[in-house]
């Protein structure tokens, strides 16, 4: 799918015309593909890389185009079970237009503070990767709302489905480890180009804020990735003390019913016994019967205040 978009007034607006100089493919088809390759001249490899989700960013001159790829992470859905993902962008920059290619249809020129002043094309790369820096962020947010909530089911929970979700959750955050650190060597590389690539002061101001803002995200990802791993086996733990506590409480209910279970089975017993004939019998028997459920349990706290 290919939309087109244009600069007016320093903001990128979506147009209907054709000869608009920002043009956004979203899963190119085969005819969109053939386009940006024999008409364009984008490399198919360097195509191909920007469609796929594990590849790393980098940054390319051509013969008649700059070709950047960074990573930005992926539309969170239900299905993924809390496992979210990072995907790949491809920006193509020629000397009258740029081409943005996405894998999946993403609201990339949504304005806010990220795309405003949008004067050049090479503003445009520096706003999307300040724009996908910015969504990690929020997403990292997210991750350590989802924790704690799942810190609180997990110390009450005898079952490893959260255990499983929190691992999950694990993983995510050492994805976007991984793309985090590759934009950074990308953001790195853009900055040693910079002379080359012919950034304005302005420009450069904003690259070094998006390498602290990247560095910063970085770090806050990494502080989470080692209190996940760290509380993994802690929580396992709980989850564990919590099965054997059930089993505890479990085997303290059937001793305790099998107590007056045995009173009541010797008195009916197919034999000569005592009060067989007394019209009260009944009574008595359960009587001895609660009685020595309770000798059961005073006996029973007795040991365990002096085991602990």
């Amino acid at each position: 799918m290919l939309k087109h978009y244009q600069i007016v007034n320093e903001k990128i607006v979506e147009s209907q015309e054709e000869t608009s100089p920002v043009l956004v493919f979203v899963n190119p088809d085969e005819k969109e593909r053939r386009f940006l390759i024999d008409q364009l001249k984008v490399d198919e490899h360097t195509l191909n890389s920007a469609l796929d989700p594990d590849e790393l960013s980098r940054l390319e001159f051509e013969a008649n185009h700059t070709a950047a790829i960074f990573k930005f992470p992926k539309n969170y859905s239900g299905k993924n079970q809390l496992l979210f993902k990072s995907g790949t962008i491809g920006v193509f920059v020629f000397k009258d237009i740029i081409a943005v290619v996405l894998s999946e249809d993403v609201d990339i020129f949504l304005n806010g503070k990220q795309f405003l002043k949008v004067t050049s094309y090479y503003d445009i790369i520096l706003k999307l990767l300040y724009k996908s820096i910015y969504h990690f962020l929020e997403h990292l947010k997210v991750f350590n709302m989802i924790a704690d909530d799942l810190e609180q089911k997990i110390s009450v929970s005898m079952e490893n489905k959260y255990l499983l979700n929190l691992f999950t959750l694990e993983k995510s955050v050492v994805y976007y480890l991984n793309a985090i650190n590759s934009n950074g060597v990308f953001i790195e590389k853009l900055k040693n180009n910079a002379p080359k690539i012919g950034f304005n002061q302005d420009q450069m101001e904003l690259l070094d804020d998006i390498l602290v803002e990247n560095n910063q995200c970085y770090r806050q990802a990494e502080i989470y990735s080692n209190i996940f791993a760290s509380l993994m086996d802690a929580r396992a733990s709980i989850v564990s003390n919590n099965l054997n506590v059930l089993m505890k409480t479990l085997n303290i209910v059937t001793v305790s019913i099998m107590v007056p279970t045995l009173v009541v089975s010797i008195f009916s017993m197919n034999v000569q016994i005592p009060m067989q004939s007394f019209f009260h019998a009944f009574s008595v028997i359960m009587t001895i019967a609660i009685f020595s459920v309770l000798v059961f349990l005073i006996l029973l706290k007795q040991v365990i205040n002096k085991k602990y």
